[in-house]
């Protein structure tokens, strides 16, 4: 198994593991943050560490491991950006909510990942396969969007109570929408639910390192990816 820096780009923080053990390194990110500034910081803050390859995962839609568009709550060229030429070394990148999902699954079937943060995270997973997905922008109420809603500017319309209450209806819907056979809620804001109905989860943000160890699993017999990301 390759020893994996895992690289966790948020909007207010970028956030690195090398190992379960070893002390969690971070430093701050913010809405004018660029593509430069990463590669300086993470370069910085994992000098004296020694790895074989980088898992990452990002704000923004990301496909065959490049960023589609600009994040919304960082700065500008992000899109199209070329990590591993940048790093020199093997990088594979997913949406950041899927980094995290991959590392909450624990089998039994089809596992849908919310992440309650700045905005609504999301990803579908069953056996060896991963689907990110972009449920933040579902229509919602009064011609909102639905992270307006459960993301960080709902709850502080709303507050604590009713933005519970709302989110949870919310999650119940695409729980059934999906056909999930559970549900991992993850984010910073999802410890804010007082009782989790029955068929959810709380997740935690250091699943993302064991996310990020499995992004590069190889099947033993084909020697490929054993995750396929759709």
């Amino acid at each position: 198994m390759k020893k994996i820096l895992v690289i966790d780009v948020g909007g207010s923080n970028v956030k690195m593991m090398i190992s379960q053990e070893e002390k969690r390194r971070k430093f701050p990110s913010g809405p004018k943050f660029t593509p430069g500034e990463a590669i300086e910081g993470i370069k910085r803050e994992a000098a004296d560490w020694e790895f074989e390859a980088i898992a990452i995962g990002f704000p923004a839609p990301v496909r065959d491991g490049k960023i589609v568009l600009d994040p919304k709550h960082l700065g500008k060229g992000w899109a199209g950006f070329d990590f591993t030429k940048a790093f020199g070394k093997p990088v594979r990148l997913i949406n950041d909510a899927a980094l995290q999902a991959l590392g909450s699954y624990h089998g039994g079937g089809r596992m849908l990942f919310l992440g309650l943060g700045t905005g609504l995270g999301s990803a579908l997973l069953w056996p060896d396969h991963l689907l990110p997905l972009e449920l933040g922008d579902l229509p919602y109420i009064d011609d909102g969007i639905i992270e307006d809603v459960l993301g960080e500017e709902g709850l502080e319309k709303l507050g604590r109570k009713e933005w519970q209450r709302e989110t949870l209806r919310a999650v119940k819907l695409l729980k059934q929408a999906f056909i999930a056979d559970y549900v991992v809620l993850g984010g910073g804001n999802a410890k804010l639910i007082d009782k989790l109905p029955e068929g959810f989860e709380l997740g935690h943000n250091r699943n993302a390192f064991p996310g990020g160890v499995r992004l590069w699993e190889t099947d033993p017999e084909t020697k490929r990816p054993r995750w396929r990301i759709l």
